[in-house]
């Protein structure tokens, strides 16, 4: 791990057409607020919501291992992919 990294970053994002897709309510669209959390396992949890609510979903693809770009680059690709839309994942 990186000496300063966070332990958990997050993102407001418009999901793309076709969402992204969760494991509890399959896909979600719309405006977004997604989390990425680091785990004391090294893999991570990432989850969104939408902007405002209350209840969390996991994201669809995880948990997966922090990235060699860290975990500020993970939730950037991640953000990337939910506003890419097509039942986006976590990316691999």
């Amino acid at each position: 791990m990186k000496e300063h990294e966070p332990e958990c970053c997050s993102r407001e994002v418009t999901a793309g057409p076709g969402g992204a897709m969760t494991d509890e309510v399959g896909v979600v669209t719309g405006d977004l607020t997604l989390k990425v959390m680091r785990r004391p396992d090294g893999l991570t949890d990432v989850r969104v919501q939408y902007t405002g609510a209350e209840e969390w979903y996991t994201l669809t693809g995880g948990p997966v291992r922090v990235p060699p770009g860290g975990l500020e680059g993970l939730c950037e690709a991640t953000a990337a992919a939910v506003r890419a839309g097509g039942a986006a994942e976590v990316p691999r």
